[in-house]
């Protein structure tokens, strides 16, 4: 990845998610399943997706043909992400808000949620290289991957810098 494109999805990635805080906040005052905040972070992923999205393209050298077979299975599999992210987006706002009342059996049930989560997009990286791997080379395959991981290191470093640690003085 060049220089440039690493600063770039930093700037974007991180704009995006620091602007989250706000929503960290309103969720730890109560929202409820139709308040603002569900519109403003569903708002906030699609951005995110976007952006990823057009990240890949300019990350991911293809040629006409792998580009038109390669895109419509990154859709299929971005959806599949998506459908994993929703269940994060409702384990931190169930961890805000119980934020201040945590007891020692919800610390334990939302590390275990988190830790499924985890092995879940694991899984379904790993479920597509083949697929991947039969429209693309190896190596772009890889590069892929290497992609991927790296957008959601970025997205996890700045969920971990705007999520409160547990308050284990409780």
């Amino acid at each position: 990845m060049q220089k440039k494109s690493v600063v770039a999805v930093l700037a974007v990635v991180g704009a995006l998610l620091l602007s989250s805080v706000p929503l960290f906040a309103q969720a730890a005052q109560g929202a409820g399943p139709n308040d603002p905040i569900d519109t403003d972070i569903k708002l906030l992923r699609e951005d995110v997706r976007s952006e990823r999205k057009q990240f890949v393209a300019a990350n991911l050298p293809l040629a006409d043909t792998e580009a038109t077979k390669f895109w419509p299975i990154y859709d299929q599999y971005a959806a599949e992400v998506w459908k994993i992210g929703d269940a994060r987006v409702v384990l931190i706002k169930e961890y805000v808000q119980s934020y201040d009342t945590m007891t020692d059996a919800q610390a334990n049930d939302f590390m275990n949620r988190s830790a499924a989560i985890d092995q879940q997009f694991s899984a379904l990286l790993t479920k597509y290289v083949p697929i991947f791997e039969k429209v693309i080379s190896p190596k772009k395959t890889a590069r892929l991957y290497q992609i991927d991981r790296r957008l959601d290191l970025l997205i996890n470093v700045q969920l971990a810098a705007n999520i409160p640690m547990v308050d284990a003085s409780k």
